[in-house]
């Protein structure tokens, strides 16, 4: 299946001289939902900007839909939603006319009950009369999302859309955002909670300093870079870790009264037991273990601070 976007080659440098992507390579799958990692000013929106037409490029070509978004602007502008990072609407409009007005904005005919469950899938319902300066910061970032969702695209950006929203209005937001995946909507999403990006996203990128620095499956991601913890707690405490035993990944801590062994996942089956049956031969006895892993967020401090590249789609 092809990809329903493509970016090659894209680069954008402003007129100050900063250079926010540097020939950016990408291409997203058809219904999957893409999560976009990078600490602020990697170039994040900047590339999302671009997709939506709001940014132009300095070089490259992106395609959505098969529509080149220079040469073919509408066409491939009405397959995209885009919720945008920053509160930005209509104060003295009502919540209904908000919706309608950007679904009109794309040439669409007047769909009242779409509208509707839009707002009713979003807790908005009741709120449709309300001006929107009315509302709270929360019950504003859905309206974001219903504009984005009035004209039916195939394709939605989310650009921070849970940044400074509380627990409920989040969870609700997951929700509605497997629903559209589950309907064949394409997720674009950035993020500073990583958590999610662990919970929601098919794919995973990584970007920093304008450069892509990996893309990858989640799970494969995981499995990959991943890094597990076993931390055995001794019967007695040890002085130093044997000689014999110094060429493995072994940390004495605790004042001597454990020993952690870091292992990579792909190897935890074939090296578990072999510590085991060797800390046994040296006398070495435990009364406890406990093992932990890496989370995605530990991964993706690890490929920022380094720097590392990884696969690219």
């Amino acid at each position: 299946m092809s990809p329903i976007i493509s970016l090659r080659n894209l680069g954008k440098t402003y007129a100050s001289g900063f250079q926010a992507l540097k020939d950016v390579d990408l291409d997203i799958r058809r219904g999957e939902i893409f999560a976009l990692l990078g600490p602020n000013g990697a170039g994040k929106t900047t590339l999302i900007s671009i997709v939506c037409g709001i940014v132009k490029a300095s070089h490259g070509s992106v395609t959505a839909d098969g529509h080149d978004i220079v040469t073919d602007y509408r066409a491939a502008r009405a397959k995209i939603g885009l919720v945008p990072q920053e509160l930005s609407t209509d104060a003295f409009e009502s919540v209904w006319a908000t919706v309608k007005f950007s679904r009109g904005l794309f040439g669409k005919p007047p769909d009242p009950d779409h509208l509707e469950k839009v707002l009713r899938d979003l807790s908005l319902w009741d709120k449709k009369d309300s001006k929107i300066m009315a509302l709270s910061g929360g019950m504003k970032r859905r309206v974001l999302i219903a504009k984005a969702l009035a004209h039916e695209p195939q394709i939605l950006f989310l650009d921070e859309p849970t940044a400074g929203v509380d627990v409920e209005l989040r969870h609700d937001m997951w929700q509605m955002v497997r629903r559209l995946r589950e309907n064949g909507t394409t997720i674009i999403l950035t993020t500073h909670y990583i958590e999610e990006a662990e919970e929601m996203a098919d794919r995973i990128g990584v970007i920093n300093k304008g450069e892509l620095v990996l893309v990858e499956d989640k799970d494969v991601l995981m499995r990959k870079l991943g890094k597990k913890q076993l931390t055995l707690t001794l019967q007695d405490p040890l002085p130093r870790i044997p000689a014999e035993l110094s060429a493995l990944p072994l940390e004495l801590v605790d004042d001597g009264h454990a020993l952690v062994y870091t292992f990579d996942t792909q190897t935890e089956e074939t090296g578990i037991a072999p510590l085991l049956r060797r800390l046994g031969e040296h006398g070495i006895d435990f009364k406890d273990l406990h093992s932990s892993e890496s989370s995605l967020e530990d991964i993706f401090v690890s490929l920022v601070r380094s720097g590392r590249e990884g696969v690219r789609a």
